[in-house]
């Protein structure tokens, strides 16, 4: 009941408005003098603005042009329409759980700036993976594959498996693409004339979010393969064999007692040793376990690839009437044989002895030169006497 009571009350003013405008003028109005411009007062902004009119719509028209804002309206509804009507027809044909079906395969244009591939046709039937491999390498560094680390090429061929004369290959970088349409265009190949063009790829299959994670890993391995083609620094030889299959192992090669009498056999099996080895490729060291029971030596040579060649000529042959037993050595027996303090202590002593042997030996070297020398001197010596008497006489 207030609220109709104050309707009603607004109704009142509103028509004691119009009335006071239609008798005294209106207070919120003011025509310009000089063009005749009429202005509104707006309450809310307190400023004057033009009244729109019939003349001045017609007045901006005629300087400013016709915006037909109805026709620009109407197509941006009916675009919306469409739209709405093709997205209703979709919802009304699928089927609650039914997935929506995919669109139809089409060809589409890869980003030039991404695109490394080139499709080649016009190539003999008969080519082979070699022959197209060195043909696009002129132009550039072919891509390899992160997975299997292969150059990424293909040469089609149809349902026999006969080749069709196309192919296509994915170059490591853009400039390669644009240096194969310079080159390789219109090349004559074994009398065949080949043509090159960026290549074009068409879709297969429909989106599977779940490859969207090893699609990212396959990525990072691209990565990694195209720093390591475009690395100036030689590729480095990655040691495929452990380094104690470089060591070969020589058993029956001696026994403990050959070095008693004369310990100076051992240097002579080294140097033998070394010198046989040699020719085999370089030898790093030579060693003569002279206290192990089995007689074992040791060679290290550079590569383990020597090693081999060594193990395969002297396995088996002999040396000072013992039959070898050579192989690689299994990087964990150790052949060192550790002395008691008796066996030390009587193995300094026959060294002493040796020494002492040697020394008696030099020493009556040495007796029976200068008891030669004094000899020789006394017959020269009466042989001068003689021939002295003789000439006097």
């Amino acid at each position: 009941m207030a609220a109709a009571e104050e309707d009603f009350e607004f109704q009142l003013q509103q028509e004691e408005i119009q009335q006071h405008k239609r008798e005294h003028g209106d207070p919120f109005t003011y025509t310009d003098p000089d063009d005749g411009t009429v202005y509104e007062w707006d309450q809310e902004k307190l400023a004057w603005f033009p009244k729109i009119t019939d003349d001045f719509i017609a007045a901006y028209q005629a300087n400013y042009g016709v915006t037909d804002a109805t026709q620009q309206q109407t197509a941006s509804t009916t675009q919306q329409t469409q739209q709405q009507q093709q997205q209703k027809k979709v919802k009304k044909e699928l089927k609650p759980g039914e997935k929506r079906k995919a669109n139809d395969p089409e060809w589409f244009d890869v980003d030039e700036v991404k695109n490394t591939n080139v499709y080649v046709s016009g190539l003999p039937t008969d080519i082979t993976d070699d022959e197209f491999k060195d043909l696009m390498q002129k132009c550039g560094i072919i891509m390899e594959d992160a997975e299997t680390g292969q150059p990424k090429f293909k040469l089609y061929r149809d349902q026999n498996g006969q080749l069709k004369g196309d192919g296509r290959c994915c170059y490591l970088k853009r400039e390669s693409v644009e240096l194969a349409l310079q080159i390789l265009d219109n090349y004559e190949f074994r009398s065949h004339t080949i043509h090159v063009e960026p290549a074009k790829f068409q879709l297969k299959g429909a989106y599977n979010p779940a490859l969207k994670k090893k699609k990212k890993k396959k990525q990072k391995k691209e990565k990694n393969m195209q720093e390591r083609l475009l690395d100036w620094r030689p590729e480095r030889k990655e040691p495929l064999r452990p380094k104690h299959e470089r060591v070969m192992i020589i058993r029956n090669m001696f026994h403990p007692k050959d070095f008693e009498e004369d310990p100076l056999v051992l240097n002579e099996i080294s140097d033998d040793l070394r010198e046989e080895c040699e020719k085999f490729g370089i030898v790093k060291k030579v060693l003569l376990f002279d206290r192990h029971p089995d007689g074992v030596a040791s060679v290290a040579f550079k590569e383990a690839e020597m090693a081999d060649a060594a193990v395969a000529a002297l396995n088996a042959r002999w040396f000072g009437g013992r039959q070898l037993n050579v192989a690689l050595w299994d990087g964990v027996t150790d052949y060192q044989i550790q002395e008691t303090d008796r066996e030390r202590e009587e193995r300094l002593k026959k060294w002493e002895e040796f020494l002492d042997k040697g020394a008696d030996i030099k020493k009556e070297v040495t007796t029976e030169a200068t008891t030669s020398t004094t000899t020789t001197a006394a017959s020269s010596s009466t042989a001068g006497e003689s021939d002295r008497g003789k000439t006097e006489g």
